[in-house]
């Protein structure tokens, strides 16, 4: 049977995309093991002035929003990672020619798949990179920025890149 033109090309620009997302998540897993292995809850090492690596557990979203619920919020937040992925595949596999878009949707599916994987394993999300300024004082305590890790970077720069394209589309059209 003679296959159409351009049959399957979308699938097959899918897969970088994908890739890249399944190194998100093994880098990130990767970086906890080490930190759960090496660091118990609390433990901290200053490596510079403004940067520590620190065992933190959060069971709830960003910025710890929801942690002191009961335990239902690990479930909600499962739930909302693999519907957000399932929506970000369907995404890509809608646009996987549009880089920006592509990389963007990429990083934020290796990302939120990743903590999906802590909130499955562990019941909470390990946070591990944290940065403190005196002038972030008045916004956090002692200027701490709340820990994150690399899933959470990782949908930080996707959710980035996701806002430049769309001003950049919105600039092109004009």
């Amino acid at each position: 049977m003679a296959r159409k033109p351009g049959a399957g090309s979308s699938s097959g620009k899918l897969w970088p995309w994908l890739t890249l997302a399944l190194l998100l998540i093994l880098i990130d897993q990767f970086t906890k093991v080490l930190v759960v292995g090496y660091y118990q809850l609390g433990d901290s090492t200053r490596v510079t002035s403004f940067f520590n690596l620190v065992r933190v557990h959060n069971s709830g979203a960003a910025f710890s929003f929801l942690a002191g619920a009961t335990g239902w919020q690990r479930w909600l937040f499962t739930g909302i990672g693999l519907a957000a992925a399932g929506l970000i595949v369907w995404m890509l596999k809608s646009h996987p020619g549009q880089k920006l878009f592509a990389f963007a949707m990429a990083c934020i599916l290796g990302g939120a798949i990743g903590n999906v994987i802590d909130r499955v394993l562990y019941g909470h999300v390990v946070d591990f990179l944290q940065f403190h300024w005196s002038w972030l004082t008045p916004v956090f305590a002692g200027g701490y920025f709340p820990a994150f890790n690399i899933a959470d970077s990782a949908i930080t720069v996707g959710a980035t890149c996701l806002i430049l394209d769309e001003l950049w589309r919105v600039r092109r059209t004009r």
